[in-house]
Parts: C-alpha cells; structure tokens; sequence
C-alpha cells in the first residue's frame, strides 16, 4: 500500500496515479455516491468516454471485468474487483440549483465548513489544480450508486444499493488524473442533505497477464489494451 485517505461526505479529491497503480474505494457507512472523473495524466485532452465505454462493452452498468475507456479508444483503468456488481455511469452529477432546490440554501454564511456543496463545483476546483476547467468537465460516473432504466427511458435510482464495508478497485492502464467528489446522486431520493464518506487506498501492482479478465471480457477490450501498448511502446 502506497497511500490511505479519506474522503469526508460532500468533500473532493485528485490525485495523479501512475500505470501500474490501484485504486480501491471503500464505502465505509454505506450509502456513499463516489463521482468520478479519469483524464490521461501525460496529455488531459484525451479524457474518459462514457458512450465509448458502454456502447464497446454492451453495457449500462460498470462492474467487475469493465473497463473505462478513453475519447482515443485506449482504456485508462479497469476494474479488477467489485463487491456490488452495478455503479451507475449514465445519471450525472449535482448541480448549485439542484441542491438548494432539493436541499435547502446551507450556506457557507450559516453552516460554515458544514455548508452544502454540489459535484459540479467541486469537479472544477479540483479540475483547477491541474489546470484544467469548464471545457474540459465531461460525463462522470457514480461509483457505489444503482440506476436503472426502464422501458420508457425513466431512469430509477436505488436506495440502500451499497452496505458498510461495499468495495471496488480500479487499475491504473497509464498515467491517470484523478478526480472524485462524495456528493449525493443527483437522483438520490432522500430529501436531506448526507453525503456520506469514502475510504481510498493506493497500491502498487503488476502490469495485466495476456489472460487478465478485463482484457478478454469482450474483443472491444482486446484492442484497446493493444492500443494502449503500442501507445506506451512508442513513448520516449
């Protein structure tokens, strides 16, 4: 293990994980909401895809054996291990109007470092420290949240779809910046305010087996991690 965090409710957090690295979230309470945004660290301009990802793997959910793909169809990380077998990446994130409208003002002036906070604000501070911004914010996915769609295109959001202890974790498949925020899903039902916190651990790991899990779950994913070699194999 390299590093260990935590990120409190409705708090944020990036970090640049080098190939080679894991990530595993842990959603200590239960009912955590992880968004998540994955930016190739070397050049930001090629950053994750979320039609990419599904359309190549024939999915709407992510879980174990997925991978996420990037806007130049090379996989920036894979998940090797999940607990829940469903995280939405289709629903969004939170905005200022959406809280307050669900929520209330809570604002700074009343709650101080209690105060409301709502992914899309916290996605471009933490976007800001690597010099990035408004441009560059593209769909997310929500770790540790369930959304279904039915068959007339409502989507159906999953109370009570995490327990305490629900865990996943992502390999690093090149240079990867990192962004999450603890925000609540924008379609969580509950009508207070409690983002819950999420345990965050780094590690360092092997580079994938030519019969790793991931790469053979579907021939989309087989070139992509051929993409990704012959990206790395022509780096200085």
């Amino acid at each position: 293990m390299l590093l260990s965090h935590q990120i409190r409710g409705g708090h944020y957090w990036s970090m640049i994980l080098p190939r080679h690295t894991a990530l595993t979230l842990t959603d200590s309470t239960g009912g955590a909401n992880v968004a998540a945004l994955f930016y190739n660290a070397d050049q930001p301009t090629e950053r994750y895809n979320m039609p990419d990802t599904l359309k190549a793997q024939h999915t709407a959910k992510l879980t174990t054996g997925h991978v996420l793909y990037s806007d130049m169809g090379r996989i920036l990380c894979s998940i090797t291990e999940d607990t829940l077998g469903w995280h939405d990446p289709i629903a969004g994130h939170s905005n200022a109007d959406l809280v307050l409208a669900k929520y209330g003002s809570g604002s700074y002036q009343d709650l101080r470092n209690d105060h409301y906070r709502n992914s899309h604000d916290l996605f471009l501070i933490e976007l800001g420290k690597h010099g990035l911004g408004l441009r560059d914010l593209v769909p997310n996915a929500n770790f540790f949240s369930k959304v279904t769609v039915d068959e007339t295109g409502q989507l159906h959001f999953t109370p009570g779809h995490s327990t305490p202890g629900s865990s996943l974790t992502l390999r690093m498949e090149m240079n990867v910046l990192v962004v999450l925020n603890t925000c609540q899903h924008p379609l969580d039902p509950n009508s207070g305010y409690a983002p819950k916190p999420v345990d965050l651990t780094i590690s360092r790991i092997p580079s994938a087996p030519a019969d790793d899990p991931c790469r053979l779950s579907c021939p989309e994913n087989t070139r992509g991690f051929l993409n990704n070699e012959t990206y790395f194999s022509l780096r200085p």
